[in-house]
Order: C-alpha cells, then sequence, then structure tokens
C-alpha cells in the first residue's frame, strides 16, 4: 500500500455500532467516540495496559505501532493522555495512536509539515496534526510511518524544546 492510499478515508467521528454488531463485540467507551476510561498516566505500564484493552484488530494493530515506534525512536517515551497513547521523544510528544470502533488513528503532531502530509485531518487535535486511520495489519506501510516517526521526533513536541 502506498503513503497515498493509507487512511484515505475522510476524519469522522466513530459512530456506536449498529445493534447487531454491538452483540457481537463490547467496545471500550473510548472507541465508540466518548471519553476514554484510560486514565492519564507516564510510562510505559499505562501505554501496554491501555493497548491491551483494546479489542482485535485494534489490539493487534496498536501492538504493532508500538513495536514500530520502539525499533524507530531511540529513547522513546510513552503515555496515555486523552484515553489514547502517546509517544515522545525528549521532552515532547511527537504522536498519537487511539483505537476507535473500525480502525486505529495514528495522528501526528505538526503532521502538516511532513513529507508526504499524511492524509488524514483530524477533528479537534489542531490545526497542524496529521495522521493515517488503519483499519487491518494491511494498512500499515511500516516504511511510510518510521519515516514520519522520525520526521516528527526531529522538531519540538506538544511542550517541547528543539532537539
Amino acid at each position: 500500500m502506498t503513503s497515498g492510499e493509507i487512511g484515505k478515508r475522510e476524519t469522522q467521528t466513530a459512530a456506536t455500532p449498529t445493534a447487531a454488531h454491538a452483540d457481537a463485540i463490547t467496545l471500550p467507551e473510548a472507541m465508540t467516540g466518548r471519553a476514554s476510561p484510560a486514565k492519564a498516566a507516564v510510562g510505559d505500564k499505562p501505554v501496554f495496559a491501555y493497548i491491551a484493552s483494546l479489542p482485535q484488530p485494534q489490539r493487534g494493530i496498536a501492538e504493532a505501532v508500538d513495536a514500530l515506534a520502539a525499533k524507530t525512536l531511540p529513547g522513546l517515551r510513552r503515555s496515555v493522555k486523552w484515553g489514547m497513547s502517546y509517544y515522545g521523544v525528549g521532552d515532547g510528544w511527537c504522536f498519537s495512536c487511539g483505537g476507535f470502533a473500525r480502525h486505529v488513528k495514528l495522528m501526528f503532531v505538526n503532521g502538516a509539515a511532513l513529507e508526504p502530509v499524511p492524509p488524514v485531518t483530524p477533528v479537534g487535535m489542531g490545526r497542524s496534526t496529521r495522521g493515517v486511520e488503519l483499519e487491518s495489519m494491511d494498512d500499515i506501510d511500516e516504511r511510510q510511518i518510521a519515516a514520519w516517526m522520525k520526521q516528527v521526533a526531529s522538531v519540538p513536541g506538544v511542550g517541547g524544546s528543539k532537539r
């Protein structure tokens, strides 16, 4: 899959599943478009617990993104903020990864400055945030996502200073 095909869909608020779909699985509140029950906490353990709380396929996608971040960025820091996992290097936060009803949203702070610019503009995450929506493991373009991770980690993150 090319970077242009990743997350081609327009961003939309995750809708509550249909009654038939709701019987099949119970989604954590964060995945229905409401505030996540995940508590804000800094460190690997809360992020791993958040990821473990996701149903499949979102869990597998989030685990793959987390593993790619750990492999790509030396000195990676993790945190749970606003019901999603956040990743940073140095003293700022660079990107977030959160599970929703039909996808995992991977959003890059200052993403509008990345090359190529990730295709999804999220609602309510800042004017310069861009990212991708990953519906399956097949949507993960490791080479492109790792390149975006490296690029975004080289500029100031939220609350961070120049690195």
